[in-house]
């Protein structure tokens, strides 16, 4: 059967990948489940926490991409990244000049994080039109303080850092720059690829947790609503999302207004949601962090939804992404490149 392009859908994720985890284990703290982008291993007074991730339509910047979104799903849970294990799956026909752009930029990234590349594979793979990055990404954290995404409970107040749609407004504006560039002007189109140096949610993860979040989710495929699902599917409770809230950058607005595309679906890591029972102090610690954070709805002890154009409607769990969509539209087929991340 084949199965749209994009994330799983939820349903088979519990009925196939969930049903199949050989043997659990008491030292996993942090088990395999929907909404949850890292397990947490025991390891006494410390544990480890480890993510994974697939780079396919990050365009020229896969290692950049690469290094950032997997260190993200680590700041979410409060740990300190310390180190990267790349996969480099390399199409045949540029495999040299790929390798060396995405070890380059991975190296760069990886500096300003702060994280050592400690290992990984390279190979050139037979079968793909382009070279595919997966990281994954190892941290450290305390085992009393490290955070889960599911860790919200109801009242809690849910935040958005920075904006919607942070790394699609990005991508977006690199690989359709022939498209956009004529009706938005050479200057936002500029200003939006540069977005890619917004992706990083580090800063404000550290700041969230010092404020007394409860719980934090990095924004990948499926943007701010399917994030915002996942966190209340992980905590098996409710959402209600005010759409007129969530921040929406110039470039992002003008960007998919232009393409046809909705913000709050489009990949969003650079964007960190945060659920705490003090929004005032945790806004006012993210923004000593020197990042903008807006209260955008509240968990529930059922129920999820969004409030848009002041109707509300079911909030569906993430099932593909704005990103895909459109490049397959400018591509005419179901070839053309992906979404970044998890």
């Amino acid at each position: 059967m084949g199965l749209p392009i994009g994330k799983v859908a939820p349903n088979l994720l519990a009925s196939i990948v969930y049903q199949h985890l050989g043997t659990r284990r008491a030292d996993v703290l942090v088990h395999s489940q929907m909404g949850e982008d890292c397990t947490v291993i025991d390891f006494g007074d410390e544990v480890a926490v480890l993510t994974t991730d697939p780079i396919t339509g990050a365009g020229p910047d896969l290692g950049w991409y690469a290094a950032f979104i997997a260190t993200n799903d680590l700041a979410a849970t409060g740990a300190e990244p310390v180190a990267l294990l790349l996969t480099l799956l390399l199409a045949p026909g540029d495999a040299a000049s790929d390798l060396a752009r995405v070890m380059q930029d991975a190296s760069a990234a990886a500096r300003q994080l702060g994280v050592e590349i400690a290992g990984g594979h390279s190979e050139v793979t037979p079968g793909i039109e382009r070279t595919i990055v997966v990281v994954t990404a190892v941290g450290r954290a305390r085992k009393d303080q490290v955070l889960r995404s599911g860790g919200g409970i109801p009242g809690d107040a849910l935040l958005l850092t920075k904006g919607a749609g942070i790394e699609g407004t990005a991508i977006l504006a690199g690989i359709l720059e022939h498209r956009l560039v004529p009706p938005l002007g050479i200057a936002l189109v500029e200003r939006a690829k540069a977005f890619r140096g917004r992706i990083s949610v580090l800063p404000e993860a550290r700041a969230a947790a010092r404020g007394g979040a409860h719980a934090m989710h990095d924004v990948t495929e499926g943007g701010v609503l399917g994030a915002a699902y996942e966190m209340a599917e992980a905590g098996g409770i409710g959402v209600h999302i005010d759409a007129a809230r969530v921040p929406v950058l110039p470039e992002t607005a003008a960007i998919c207004a232009q393409l046809g595309a909705d913000p709050l679906r489009l990949v969003g890591s650079g964007g960190l949601l945060v659920a705490t029972p003090d929004p005032a102090r945790t806004v006012m610690a993210i923004s000593d962090a020197g990042v903008r954070a807006v209260e955008i709805g509240r968990f529930l002890p059922r129920d999820r939804v969004v409030r848009r154009r002041d109707v509300d409607l079911a909030l569906e769990p993430p099932a593909g992404d704005e990103l895909w969509r459109v490049l397959r539209a400018d591509a005419g087929d179901a070839s053309s490149p992906g979404s970044s991340g998890s």
